[in-house]
């Protein structure tokens, strides 16, 4: 007979149904799910063999899905600081990346990634990188569920774009038997594919039933540039390509005006909204209140540590609900419950994930974040969701669980596993960071000979 947990927190948040705060309550955890939902002593009386975990003064909710990140880039965290997005890419990214990519660089920056996340309330998160097989391994070490997106790139100097479609598709293969990992296809942007690529990925995610994931109106010379080469908005050509529909997730759409933003919802796409990563780029503002005013089902991202420096939804979580706001003129554009569902529901809707993830349900993975409320910085608690998304930081999370499972502790990894692989990892940091400010030192010399 399996074993059974409690999980007793003073409040429960469970994103479904929206806006409820069960103060008092708790969770029954077998085999990885939630089994039973109910108050205190209801849950003992229930299940009276069951260990407990008391999490007295924390308010326990679903595991932060972040819906948009190159893990791997962790290794280049401060290596391209204070560039708008094209020069970022242009001068500094990509001559890094032609130097330094190679399995072991996509391993160790994910697993590195992977264990900020966990320690930071993010349970599940959706990757954009090269190397599809070695994020999908890192993420099985470090314990967080993924969903692995393999880049799909037509530009000099990239590998052949039906060569990373088929590593992507081969992880596909390799990991469908695996519930904490599902692999989507990436092609970067509509500026970097083509359209016979574009309508190409379009019907192998149809046939595969894969999701999609495209950086998207991220800037204004993106909309510029495609207005002067194919005569339509961004978001209109990839419509006429066949890649809008609710396997889409749109990343950024900072540059989205009320026809891409009609168009987007009335074929089902998601969007991932980076806030942190689009204000450091320079990139703007994305219309978050024209986008949930349309129905737009909305997700949080964090992007890659080397446009954001931090992969830390707490704070992404309270960027995104007050840059609504500001951005919006409405103080009521992102509350504090809407802004929650985002950061978990959303992001779990957007990867097809929401029967098993994103809110705490009869039946879900126990996928789930504690964080502590009770601090002297935090008191008193009139609205534990308040709390959550306005004040706390990701240096009140308590433990994190994936699929009932431990996973971290008052930010420490506590899995032996995955502990004894990040510190093999960090060994081997300053190496890497050696070998990027090599690069960096010869940037400028490097790009002009190309």
């Amino acid at each position: 007979m399996a074993s059974t947990t409690l999980l007793l927190p003073d409040w429960l948040i469970p994103v479904e149904p929206d806006r409820a705060v069960l103060a008092g309550h708790g969770i029954a955890v077998r085999d990885g799910r939630i089994a039973d939902i109910a108050p205190h002593a209801v849950l003992r009386g229930r299940h009276p063999d069951a260990a407990e975990r008391a999490l007295p003064g924390c308010a326990l909710l679903p595991g932060f899905v972040n819906l948009h990140t190159h893990a791997a880039m962790s290794l280049l965290r401060g290596a391209g600081d204070d560039l708008p997005l094209m020069a970022w890419l242009q001068e500094r990214i990509w001559p890094l990346e032609r130097k330094l990519m190679s399995a072991d660089f996509v391993y160790d920056g994910s697993a590195l990634a992977f264990a900020e996340m966990l320690a930071g309330g993010t349970t599940c998160c959706a990757d954009m990188y090269f190397h599809p097989e070695e994020v999908a391994r890192a993420a099985l070490s470090m314990g967080i569920r993924a969903a692995v997106g393999g880049t799909v790139f037509e530009i000099p100097g990239a590998p052949p774009a039906q060569e990373m479609l088929a590593q992507a598709l081969a992880a596909h293969e390799k990991y469908r038997g695996e519930p904490g990992l599902r692999v989507m296809l990436a092609p970067h942007a509509p500026y970097t594919v083509g359209d016979d690529m574009l309508r190409h990925l379009a019907a192998v995610a149809e046939e595969a039933d894969l999701t999609i994931a495209i950086h998207l109106h991220e800037t204004r010379q993106e909309v510029q540039e495609a207005l002067a080469t194919h005569g339509m908005r961004p978001t209109e050509r990839l419509a006429h390509l066949g890649l809008l529909s609710p396997r889409l997730v749109a990343v950024h759409g900072v540059h989205l005006d009320s026809d891409d933003i009609a168009l987007l919802a009335a074929h089902g796409v998601s969007l991932a909204h980076c806030p942190a990563s689009n204000l450091k780029l320079a990139s703007g503002f994305a219309p978050v209140a024209g986008l949930l005013e349309a129905g737009v089902n909305l997700g949080i991202g964090t992007d890659g540590a080397a446009s954001n420096n931090r992969l830390d939804m707490l704070s992404e979580l309270r960027l995104a609900a007050l840059l609504a706001k500001g951005a919006s003129g409405d103080a009521r554009a992102l509350p504090a419950h809407r802004a929650l569902h985002a950061a978990t529901l959303g992001g779990a809707k957007a990867l097809g994930w929401d029967r098993e993830i994103g809110s705490i349900t009869l039946g879900k993975y126990a996928d789930l974040v504690a964080i502590r409320l009770d601090s002297a910085r935090l008191a008193p608690v009139f609205d534990p969701v308040s709390h959550v998304v306005y004040a706390a930081g990701r240096e009140d999370v308590e433990e994190v669980w994936v699929g009932g499972q431990s996973v971290a502790k008052k930010l420490q990894l506590a899995n032996s596993t995955s502990k004894s692989d990040l510190e093999r990892i960090m060994s081997r940091i300053s190496q890497w960071r050696l070998r990027a400010a090599g690069v960096i030192s010869g940037t400028n010399t490097y790009l002009s000979q190309e």
